[in-house]
């Protein structure tokens, strides 16, 4: 039988910004195919935290209404609720009519 042993709660994890440029607190960051927000100001080849849990408010860049549950995915500027070759960002925690300009997501 295969054992696990625990490690941490999981909502934040530790992310290095191997990049040449600082990561912005709340910045949206890919993570294979999830998303992390920046809990901190990384600096580059710094370590920092990122979460990957939560609800968080983001600018909503589909055109449909999202209700409350959908899997939305991040576009590289927002919140939609198309796949395609978008990122799984998580489900709308609550419901944004059609006009809406932000909604609250539930990622992880």
């Amino acid at each position: 039988m295969a054992s696990a042993t625990y490690f941490q709660r999981g909502e934040a994890l530790d992310y290095t910004n191997t990049g040449s440029d600082k990561i912005t607190v709340g910045t949206v960051i890919k993570i294979g195919t999830r998303i992390g927000i920046a809990g901190d100001d990384i600096l580059p080849k710094a370590t920092g935290t990122i979460h990957v849990s939560g609800v968080f408010e983001f600018k909503k860049t589909g055109t449909n209404e999202i209700k409350m549950g959908t899997n939305v995915y991040f576009d590289g500027t927002g919140i939609t609720e198309t796949a395609g070759s978008n990122t799984p960002a998580g489900y709308a925690a609550e419901d944004a009519v059609a006009s809406a300009t932000s909604i609250k997501v539930k990622i992880g």
